[in-house]
């Protein structure tokens, strides 16, 4: 007997996405509260013929494999014509995963996308996948970046079905869905983008890149908190997860990696945007130190570790007297918290008075940091704007401060040193104990501090 179908309303947890036949106003398995959202769902049902029969089928397709059995030869990973972007990748992309690639409206994931598919093409058969532009479309933005490989095919599709039917005639090296959201099945009577269709669509699209070994990348939009929108689901099921960031702003553009099961996950890729496209940024820290004053007061350059990358910026403080009897603290770019309490750390252990100080901290160039390295930067651009004295422009500042008042150390001290005598700077303060059994290098001076009142006399 034919198995038939039948509609009914589930509620699907926008988080993660978990299913439950009623609302509840928190998810019990992300603890999330107010995500439920109802959606209708098809579901098959199955004679006990039928059942059985494909009980038995699945079970002769299994075959479980000896750890020994299993090749260890490593695959050849695709370049993506970007060094960036290969770096946060972990070296190139590794046939048969699953990338899902965020960020905000406009930032220029379709771009990069576009750049890297023309460039694997040269070398590789890629096929790329708009649910959102006609091939019109993709052709008249595709003009200002340049020539297409010959090999680089285009499609505009929605249904994941005939997708993945055309995936697995064609076996291409690389293929592109743009975007995620925009697919949809027959399977499922939701609207595409609901959380049952996305979960699905990524679900078949998974089961299509490793059974055919087809790197897939998939473009997802992000809601306005800036998480991939979707069922959480979609993050876990995907190899990698990068987020496209904008310095708002400013022209660069930040590639992140928040997972990546063949890589690090604090590597970071810098790209500027331009007129023919997307650029890459070699030296971030040269692109992010250019228009720096020289002798200006309150500028301090810190020196930070993304991934095995050492980067230097710019930490400017502003101290000045208040004017509404209440002193205001404010904070771009960095925890607000953590600069406040650098700020209690600097008027209870060194003396000095600023409970009547207005206070500003900014990152130049509208980084953003979320690394302890740069507390000693913090403390000394307010400081070098209270005293109004400039810090020499020569040097550069890091280091860990604790509650006491004490600097502590910091990882990759060597690396950091390296990056600042590379481009040119003369001299280091940093925690003492850091240059324990550290080998000084020759064309830089290093200076270790124990605590934040000894930084002050260098001034």
């Amino acid at each position: 007997m034919a198995g038939k179908s039948k509609e009914e309303t589930v509620f699907f947890c926008t988080e993660c996405g978990y299913e439950s036949r009623k609302w509840m106003g928190q998810c019990p398995s992300c603890r999330s509260w107010s995500t439920f959202s109802e959606e209708p769902v098809t579901r098959i049902r199955a004679s006990g013929r039928q059942g059985g029969s494909s009980a038995a089928r699945a079970a002769a397709e299994i075959m479980p494999v000896r750890m020994d059995d299993i090749s260890t030869e490593p695959e050849e990973r695709i370049s993506t014509g970007f060094d960036e972007f290969s770096r946060v990748l972990g070296g190139g992309i590794v046939p048969g995963s699953l990338i899902l690639v965020g960020g905000d409206p406009g930032v220029g994931k379709s771009t990069l996308l576009l750049q890297t598919a023309a460039k694997v093409a040269e070398k590789h058969s890629v096929i790329y996948i708009s649910g959102e532009e006609s091939l019109k479309q993709i052709r008249l933005r595709a003009r200002r970046i340049g020539e297409m490989g010959e090999d680089l095919r285009f499609v505009a599709e929605t249904d994941i079905d005939r997708i993945i039917s055309m995936l697995e005639k064609e076996k291409p090296d690389l293929c592109v869905i743009d975007s995620i959201q925009t697919m949809s099945t027959a399977d499922s009577q939701s609207v595409p983008g609901s959380v049952s269709q996305v979960r699905e669509c990524s679900q078949r699209m998974m089961i299509c890149a490793k059974q055919n070994n087809i790197a897939t990348f998939l473009v997802g939009h992000v809601t306005k908190e800036g998480t991939v929108a979707g069922p959480r689901v979609l993050e876990h099921i995907v190899d990698t997860v990068l987020y496209f960031e904008s310095g708002e702003q400013f022209g660069y553009r930040v590639l992140r990696s928040a997972k990546n099961r063949f890589g690090s996950t604090n590597e970071i890729g810098v790209f500027e945007m331009s007129g023919e496209g997307l650029k890459e940024v070699l030296n971030p820290s040269e692109y992010l130190l250019e228009g720096r004053f020289k002798n200006a007061t309150g500028a301090v350059v810190t020196c930070l570790i993304e991934g095995s990358r050492a980067m230097l910026m710019e930490v400017q403080g502003l101290a000045a007297d208040t004017q509404y009897g209440i002193a205001r603290r404010q904070a771009n770019g960095m925890d607000y918290n953590r600069m406040v309490m650098l700020l209690a750390v600097l008027q209870k252990r060194a003396g000095v008075n600023i409970g009547q100080m207005d206070v500003y901290v900014n990152i130049a160039g509208g980084m953003k940091i979320t690394q302890p390295s740069a507390d000693l930067a913090v403390i000394l651009a307010v400081m070098s704007s209270l005293r109004n004295v400039p810090v020499p422009e020569d040097t550069v500042v890091f280091g860990e401060v604790g509650l006491s008042g004490e600097v502590r150390s910091v990882p990759q001290a060597s690396d950091r040193i390296r990056e600042a005598e590379r481009l040119g700077f003369r001299r280091v303060i940093m925690p003492a104990v850091s240059l324990k059994g550290m080998e000084r290098p020759r064309q830089i001076e290093t200076i270790g501090i124990s605590f934040i009142s000894e930084m002050f006399a260098l001034l």
